[in-house]
């Protein structure tokens, strides 16, 4: 039983979504949704300003996060800089790139490296005063301005679920792997409030909660 943020057909875990086969099965975190946590950073920043999209390498689903989002980009109209960081000794690099760019929001993208290194992401976004875009609310609660992305309680909750469903005789091949089907919008105000961003009313009325 796997709770993954890859793509689990990609990876060879399984055979197929719908139909595992063999002797697993899961619960994977949807990262297709990168276009539309674009969409909402568009609406939070001028559209003159030029968005950084920092992405890990060597994620899985690199090649669909890079291409999901300049998709994404180029419908909206939106100038973005690809930077990339694999490690924390890459970090200078990307950073150095960002701040050349004049970049004036800052998109992270998803891994789990990335995600390990929140709050250094927070601190850098802080530090120049960049508005950004996480995809787990984890970044939120320790002063990122706003995430978007699977519910990671409802995922593991989901999870579990299976795990119980095994333990009673269900054979995990026959077990369809999950897809997230819950979503969550959050930001932190007092961080919109430091960055000078009022969040536009329909943008509060979506959130799923707003840090004070």
């Amino acid at each position: 039983m796997f709770v993954a943020g890859s793509d689990p057909v990609k990876d060879g875990r399984v055979s197929s979504l719908s139909r595992p086969g063999g002797n697993v099965t899961g619960v994977s975190f949807n990262t297709t949704i990168n276009p539309k946590r674009l969409e909402l950073l568009h609406e939070l920043v001028p559209k003159p300003v030029v968005i950084a999209v920092l992405l890990d390498p060597n994620a899985a689903t690199f090649e669909d996060q890079a291409q999901g989002v300049q998709a994404a980009a180029r419908g909206l109209g939106r100038q973005i800089v690809v930077v990339k960081a694999a490690n924390e000794n890459e970090f200078d690099a990307a950073f150095t790139t960002i701040t050349q760019a004049r970049a004036g929001a800052l998109f992270v993208g998803t891994s789990a490296f990335l995600d390990s290194q929140r709050r250094q992401l927070v601190t850098f976004a802080a530090r120049h005063t960049l508005p950004a875009s996480y995809d787990q609310r984890e970044f939120v609660e320790v002063g990122g301005l706003m995430s978007y992305g699977a519910s990671t309680i409802d995922v593991y909750r989901r999870g579990g679920n299976y795990v119980g469903r095994i333990l009673k005789g269900e054979k995990p091949g026959d077990l369809p792997v999950e897809l997230p089907t819950k979503y969550e919008l959050v930001f932190n105000l007092a961080t919109a409030k430091a960055l000078g961003i009022e969040i536009p009313p329909k943008l509060r009325a979506l959130a799923d909660e707003v840090i004070e």
